[in-house]
């Protein structure tokens, strides 16, 4: 695996955006408008319930949630941008492997998430007072595992449309909305029904939206939660990296790269 060829990929990015700058908005605009919505909606909670601190805890939930999400559809739209242009065959047909193919989206979403994530973290901090810097780089091993868990997603996502076609692009938007009930972002995973409590516990963001929650509201922190997190997160990128290789092979070995197109769906 080589470097250049990944970064190679990350290029490609830039140029894109260099010549489009509507392509730029999209990395802040939209999360500078969650930030705004969520930040008022604390807000008032915390007039009509002094008692309970939401703007830290919600907030920075929605802070890190959407930071997940912006990593999922950073490593998403790296490969949309292939597959609208036609260029995906023109891809593999060069010595880049499939490895160092995922490595440049993963570097690519990695630069654009963290530009998002700068951008709400300033704002939450300067116009709603979200004090992030009080807690240091104990939020780094959390942010690791919600990047490495977006990273998974966004890798599957991208393994659906390969093998269906460009058509299935609208399984891959309602991702986190369907995960999202799962994770426990806004609320303890103790608050979902019996059955759905088991799903919750292999998802690697309720492990860090559960220990961000405790540390918030001043309980003991676990550090085995964190680590039983980062391990499922390791475990979905491994997972999602080998259904991306079986889906290209099946892909090369039908012709289906060859046949791409926007009404191949069968």
């Amino acid at each position: 695996m080589r470097w250049s060829r990944m970064l190679a990929v990350v290029e490609r990015q830039l140029y894109l955006m260099r010549g489009s700058p509507a392509r730029v908005v999209p990395l802040f605009g939209f999360v500078v408008i969650d930030i705004v919505l969520w930040g008022f909606i604390t807000r008032y909670l915390d007039m009509v319930s002094p008692g309970i601190n939401f703007l830290t805890s919600l907030l920075g939930a929605v802070v890190l949630w959407d930071f997940c999400v912006r990593v999922l559809h950073g490593v998403t739209m790296t490969f949309f941008e292939d597959v609208w242009s036609r260029n995906f065959l023109n891809i593999f047909a060069s010595p880049l492997s499939v490895g160092e193919y995922l490595g440049g989206q993963v570097v690519s979403s990695m630069l654009t998430s963290a530009v998002g994530l700068v951008a709400m973290v300033l704002l939450a901090t300067l116009v709603f007072g979200v004090p992030f810097g009080a807690y240091g780089a104990m939020v780094i091993p959390f942010l690791l595992v919600l990047f490495l868990f977006g990273i998974a997603m966004g890798i599957i996502g991208a393994a659906c449309v390969l093998r269906w076609g460009p058509a299935a692009e609208w399984f891959v938007w309602p991702i986190p909305a369907v995960i999202a009930p799962f994770a426990g972002v806004f609320y303890p995973v103790a608050t979902l029904p019996a059955w759905m409590q088991p799903i919750a516990r292999a998802m690697p963001p309720a492990y860090v939206f559960e220990a961000l929650r405790a540390i918030v509201l001043g309980r003991p922190f676990r550090g085995t939660s964190l680590l039983i997190g980062t391990a499922l997160a390791v475990a979905y990128v491994a997972a999602a990296g080998w259904i991306f290789t079986r889906v290209h092979r099946h892909a090369v070995r039908t012709g289906l790269i060859a046949r791409y197109s926007a009404e191949t769906i069968t």
